[in-house]
């Protein structure tokens, strides 16, 4: 059997991080099988879909590279197929026209409530020989069995099992002739031949209805995984002081999509003591079935560190890649390609976002802002005149490596009977305008001769 999975998102908000998890998972299910990954866009909420969040779902998923093998679809796309559908019900005895009012299923509700029962639909249209109202459009419902039960095998959190007795009849199609989300769902998973649902518990409560939907259409359930939500770190529902923001933030603050996807496949799924993932380690490893059924909470500081590592990791280009995107956001366009590389080379050991790094490397790209208190303290008097003299020596320097500096400034400090800080600092400031860079001969190394002894020039002056 080939492995079948799909993420149905809802584009009625932003995509975060609970979603990204579950398309992750299952995104690594197919992948780790050899199957099939669809991406489809559950749009049938046409009141509340924006085409703002299925920009961000479709952008959100290139750039994590959750590459779809199907897709993607849209439900609003498919409505002649669910009409059919519904019709073919209608026929075979499978589901009802129902014309009770707004005003009747409240009073049955209320009546209900003080009885102590739980609120439902009681089926007073399912087999009735009244003749329907005038003026009064119908919903079509599906005729849940009454009695039996419905039994979920779930990956995640074991065999749950749902009397029929306490299941309404669901409607499937408005009063305004479109589709309701459960059925929409029940036959695009059909349809598409969908062999495992991956999606979060907050479902849990609709996958019996499906179960008995889909039989009632003669198709073979999937298997089912209830992946448990994300908490914040205080143990409540995770929002935007949490970190609940589109995914598409995570990208603008500096964070690699391999990291963030690191992070959030061992929010509840662990292998071994192993913290630390490469794309290709998470496939081969990840099995659905051991996700815990616990939720998790979200750690911004684990997900830094994470970040940290794979920056530390990852391939130069994959880097320069990412640091030209964070530089053409703070105004630095088309920035050179080997300058990048070198950068990277310097800075990749300390930042902890590609904004850091982006932030932090700006001299590199562009003539420093000098910082005024910087200058005052380190570029005295005293100073400029070492520097004269350091610049005379760097234009004699045919080697001009970051060990090859290195050499020169240890010479050109021991002459003199000074401490390299008394050289570097001052350097530091003339050629980056600060007092923070990576190592000095790694500064020097990467800006180049030309312009380094260009900015001693402007700062001597």
């Amino acid at each position: 059997m080939t492995i079948v999975t799909r993420f149905a998102p809802s584009p009625t908000g932003m995509l975060h991080i609970g979603g990204v998890r579950t398309a992750l998972f299952s995104w690594l299910q197919a992948r780790r099988h050899g199957g099939r990954f669809i991406l489809r866009v559950e749009d049938t909420d046409r009141e509340r879909s924006t085409d703002e969040a299925v920009r961000v779902i479709l952008e959100g998923m290139r750039w994590l590279r959750l590459d779809e093998d199907e897709g993607p679809y849209y439900q609003t796309q498919r409505y002649e197929r669910y009409r059919a559908v519904i019709e073919e019900m209608l026929a075979k005895g499978l589901a009802y026209r129902c014309y009770c009012s707004k005003e009747e299923l409240d009073a049955m509700r209320e009546a209900q409530l003080a009885r102590k029962e739980k609120p439902r639909y009681d089926g007073r249209w399912r087999d009735s020989k009244e003749t329907p109202p005038a003026g009064v459009t119908p919903v079509i419902r599906f005729r849940n069995p009454l009695d039996g039960e419905v039994i979920v095998d779930d990956l995640v959190h074991g065999r749950t099992v749902f009397q029929n007795a306490e299941l309404d009849d669901l409607i499937i199609q408005r009063s305004d002739g479109n589709p309701t989300y459960n059925f929409c769902v029940v036959v695009d998973d059909w349809d598409m031949g969908v062999t495992h649902v991956i999606r979060g518990d907050d479902h849990l409560n609709n996958t019996p209805r499906q179960i008995n939907m889909l039989k009632a259409l003669g198709a073979k359930p999937p298997a089912y995984a209830h992946v448990p939500m994300i908490l914040g770190a205080d143990g409540t529902k995770l929002s935007k002081r949490h970190g609940a923001v589109s995914v598409l933030e995570y990208q603008k603050e500096g964070f690699l999509p391999d990291a963030l996807l690191n992070y959030l496949v061992r929010l509840g799924w662990s292998h071994g003591d192993q913290e630390i993932f490469t794309r290709e380690e998470m496939i081969a490893a990840f099995d659905i079935a051991n996700v815990n059924k616990a939720a998790a909470a979200f750690d911004p500081d684990k997900l830094l560190w994470l970040n940290q590592q794979h920056i530390m990791r990852a391939p130069r280009a994959t880097l320069v890649g990412a640091l030209r995107e964070q530089l053409d956001m703070l105004g630095v366009h088309d920035a050179d390609e080997a300058l990048c590389g070198g950068v990277v080379e310097a800075l990749r050991e300390r930042a902890k976002t590609m904004k850091e790094m982006a932030t932090s490397s700006l001299f590199f790209f562009r003539e420093p802002v000098m910082d005024e208190k910087a200058v005052a303290k380190h570029l005295t008097p005293e100073a400029k005149a070492l520097l004269a003299e350091l610049g005379r020596a760097f234009s004699a320097v045919e080697e001009w490596t970051a060990p090859a500096l290195h050499n020169l400034l240890q010479e050109f400090a021991g002459m003199r009977s000074l401490g390299l800080g008394k050289v570097a600092q001052p350097l530091r400031v003339a050629v980056t305008g600060g007092t923070v860079s990576p190592p000095i001969d790694a500064t020097l190394a990467v800006l180049g001769k030309e312009r380094v002894l260009a900015r001693l020039d402007a700062a001597l002056k």
